[in-house]
């Protein structure tokens, strides 16, 4: 399953080559070359000079015979167009037989210097938006095991890059796609296990891409079991969740933290994957400036023994855990019984995986605490949300939109 996308590359060399041996022939004309089937050709009108000029193309000049007479340069030029036209003409011929019998294969080997991408899902999406936004040139192929003809369809008509269904593991598959020529390989498919295999055959396949391998994993804790292997240092490994956070401790709330007087109170409404990830980031970049931290979760008590199980959670504040819904308003009592939310400009944040719960939870804390500095979070870009948010002074938080603007930007290069 190959579509072909990478903007007709064979055919951009072609057009100057044919128009400069048109150039030859008409030049060839004009100097006096007569043919020896069409001896008056040197004075017929241009027209005739472009009728006889494109027919090189298609039949060469076995019905006008062979230049004679006329200058020596002239002469020249339009035999370089006899011989040129035919040729060129017969090399597009051979590429499209080609291109039908096995149009991947004969795509793949002219690739250099293009970027590999393992996996169709919305991290795929997300890297390509913002490649291209900057960069329509480099080839891209995208490969996966299995992929619906719509997200193909939109890959390749939105991108401009090549499909391919594959086993990203099969050495005969990382032969075809060039990887010793490849600026970049991103892995970003579902399974974890895989992308870290595929990354350790690479290396040891093409051990020049190292460094240049960036592996998405979705599982945090997965991703740390592995952070002292060879592999993680010989890659670039990351998840979405923890380069959402980054951004937005290092951009919106460290900013937040120095405007206000004294320390700050922040509260996770969710204790998903991002949840963690914004508290690990809070300890690593704004531990001094926080006071207390409040969790709460339907399952916290587990949730924060696996965090502390993967990295010491520093005690430079203080933590709170309410194990509960967090739309449930008895969670939110015993809280503000704990943690007084009515001083200075606490940031609770609403990050559970269900965005209508975080927007509407969002809407009655706005309405209890109008002196916090309210997020509310959602997966995709969501205008609805925006648009609610601004209406009610709450921060909008979109995963998507975070992990793309976060993206760095060498592993666009």
């Amino acid at each position: 399953m190959v579509l072909e996308s990478l903007g007709n590359q064979g055919l951009s060399w072609r057009w100057p080559a044919a128009l400069l041996l048109f150039l030859f022939a008409i030049l060839g004309f004009y100097s006096g070359v007569s043919l020896t089937e069409r001896p008056d050709v040197g004075e017929a009108s241009v027209l005739t000079w472009i009728y006889y000029s494109l027919g090189l193309f298609v039949v060469g000049g076995l019905d006008i015979g062979i230049p004679v007479g006329g200058p020596a340069p002239g002469r020249t030029l339009l035999w370089l167009a006899y011989f040129g036209c035919p040729l060129l003409a017969a090399s597009a011929v051979i590429e499209a037989v080609l291109n039908v019998m096995a149009p991947h294969r004969w795509q793949l080997r002219r690739l250099n210097r293009h970027i590999v991408i393992v996996g169709s899902g919305d991290m795929t999406l997300s890297y390509l938006r913002v490649l291209r936004a900057t960069d329509n040139r480099t080839p891209v192929l995208v490969v996966d095991h299995a992929i619906s003809a719509v997200r193909e369809l939109e890959l390749t008509e939105t991108f401009n890059v090549t499909v391919i269904a594959g086993d990203i593991t099969h050495d005969f598959l990382l032969k075809e796609l060039r990887l010793k020529r490849a600026k970049r390989v991103i892995l970003m498919g579902d399974d974890d296990f895989l992308a870290y295999e595929a990354a350790s055959k690479i290396l040891r396949m093409f051990p020049l891409l190292q460094s240049k391998i960036v592996i998405h994993c979705n599982s945090l804790r997965f991703l740390r079991a592995m952070q002292e292997t060879e592999i993680a240092r010989h890659s670039i490994s990351f998840n979405s969740y923890n380069l959402a956070a980054k951004g937005l401790v290092r951009d919106t709330l460290k900013d937040h933290f120095v405007k206000t007087e004294g320390k700050d109170i922040v509260i996770l409404a969710g204790f998903g994957l991002f949840g963690q990830t914004i508290l690990e980031e809070l300890q690593n970049n704004a531990n001094e400036q926080i006071e207390m931290v409040g969790i709460i979760d339907l399952d916290a008590d587990r949730r924060i023994q696996v965090v502390e199980e993967q990295q010491k959670l520093d005690a430079g504040y203080n933590r709170q855990v309410f194990q509960g819904d967090i739309s449930h308003p008895e969670v939110w009592r015993n809280l503000r019984h704990q943690i007084d939310l009515t001083q200075g400009e606490p940031v609770l944040i609403l990050g559970t995986g269900d965005a209508s719960i975080n927007l509407r939870t969002a809407l009655w804390l706005r309405q209890k605490h109008p002196n916090a500095l309210v997020f509310t979070r959602t997966n995709d870009i969501s205008q609805f949300a925006l648009e609610v948010g601004e209406e009610h002074d709450i921060g909008t938080i979109s995963i998507t939109n975070l992990v793309e603007a976060n993206i760095p930007a060498q592993w666009l290069a």
